[in-house]
């Protein structure tokens, strides 16, 4: 299936303020759906209504032995490490195909080091794998945490439920502690004890005596909210309203702000109910060359990339190692598409550059999505030079199921075609 997307002219000066209603972030609900399973003292608010919390919480409810996560990566992440301390629970966990191809060795190797019982059923270092849990007492590991920080925030997780705690120490120096901070100061806010001293994180165990549960009001999602940020750098008189936002965010991906105000010109104004997102009045004077590290922030490269080409704004991107073990390589996926429009990119292993424009085209262009949903909302903005089909539509339901309709709100029109 695809989708014919389109942005409508006739919307281009209208001055009203839109309002969008931004689900909760996944990455914070994910969090604490593990927390909520394991102590059961929290209430939460605006959860996600995306495929991967879904995925989530029928994987902590079913009985059944083998769990399909399909390809939620955090789900899949996250699980490894609950069900290893869950005592006697038998459990096999795989995925789809690409899941079945992203790495768990490290994660997997951390937590036999505190004596989970844990196999792998095919491919070393893969899903599927076999989990029997046990009671742990063992309460030091170390962990390589340059791969990925679901690692880190999956052990961080079941911390609190161990009876000696849990010291990690983390094994490279030049980390990013975008992720890990944010799981650190979800755990804080309610009630858990636990600090982070240069290379390793402490976690007690935790004992909640209150009878009282905690209210936790879960911030819509920063990285949902680029996509908004990509637009409005682009059509200008377009007033936006992302409900639910918080200054003090966090959500890493919350630099969005400040990225697309002094680069792009797009001006965030923080209200009670969220954030209205507008382009600057003045004329606002575009970058030649722009150079970002996003190695905190890796999932909004694809919206700052899209942005470059459409601005004719030559850029590097650094950082994104994690990219390629993603729903798919997401730096070849980018390289095809961009050069697609006749924007010219290279790529190295944790970098993507703009290096050209040459035949620029926007006529007759097909996005392959490639199963992944940020490739298919990132190229969304496109649609404003010129009708766009969009293989593939439904891969935003991962992590933002009404984007479509969202879209629509402020100007975009779209079809469904088969």
């Amino acid at each position: 299936m695809y989708l014919k997307l389109r942005y409508n002219k006739k919307n281009y000066y209208n001055n009203n303020i839109v309002r969008i209603n931004v689900c909760g972030s996944k990455s914070e609900t994910n969090r604490l759906l593990i927390i909520k399973k394991l102590f059961n003292h929290v209430i939460l608010y605006n959860v996600s209504n995306s495929n991967d919390t879904k995925l989530m919480l029928l994987s902590l409810k079913t009985k059944k032995k083998k769990i399909n996560v399909q390809d939620a990566g955090t789900v899949m992440r996250f699980l490894v490490s609950y069900f290893s301390i869950q005592k006697n629970r038998k459990v096999i966990l795989t995925g789809s195909y690409r899941m079945r191809k992203r790495p768990i060795y490290h994660l997997v190797k951390a937590l036999k080091e505190i004596g989970c019982d844990i196999k792998f059923l095919k491919k070393i270092g893969y899903p599927p794998i076999k989990i029997i849990g046990k009671k742990i007492y063992n309460n030091k590991i170390k962990i390589k945490s340059n791969i990925s920080s679901q690692y880190i925030t999956s052990l961080i997780l079941i911390g609190p439920k161990l009876k000696n705690g849990l010291k990690i120490k983390l094994l490279n120096d030049k980390i990013s502690f975008s992720y890990i901070n944010m799981t650190i100061n979800i755990l804080r806010k309610i009630k858990f004890k636990i600090k982070r001293k240069g290379n390793y994180i402490y976690i007690e165990k935790f004992k909640y005596k209150k009878k009282k549960k905690i209210k936790y009001y879960i911030e819509s999602d920063w990285s949902s909210a680029s996509y908004f940020y990509s637009i409005i750098s682009i059509i200008d008189k377009k007033k936006i309203l992302l409900t639910k936002y918080k200054k003090k965010s966090y959500q890493g991906d919350s630099i969005i702000s400040y990225i697309y105000d002094k680069y792009f010109g797009v001006k965030t104004i923080f209200k009670k109910k969220g954030i209205i997102i507008i382009k600057k009045k003045r004329k606002f004077k575009y970058p030649k060359y722009l150079k970002l590290d996003l190695k905190s922030t890796p999932d909004i490269a694809q919206t700052i990339i899209v942005t470059c080409s459409i601005l004719k704004i030559k850029c590097l991107l650094t950082g994104l190692n994690t990219l390629k073990i993603k729903e798919t390589d997401r730096l070849i996926a980018l390289k095809n598409e961009l050069n697609k429009i006749g924007t010219i990119t290279t790529i190295t292993e944790n970098t993507i550059e703009i290096i050209d424009f040459k035949n620029i085209n926007y006529k007759n262009i097909i996005i392959n999505t490639y199963k992944d949903h940020r490739m298919a909302m990132s190229f969304s903005a496109l649609a404003i030079k010129n009708k766009i089909l969009i293989e593939n539509p439904k891969t935003v339901n991962k992590s933002y199921p009404k984007f479509w309709y969202d879209l629509k709100k402020i100007g975009f029109n779209f079809k469904k075609i088969k």
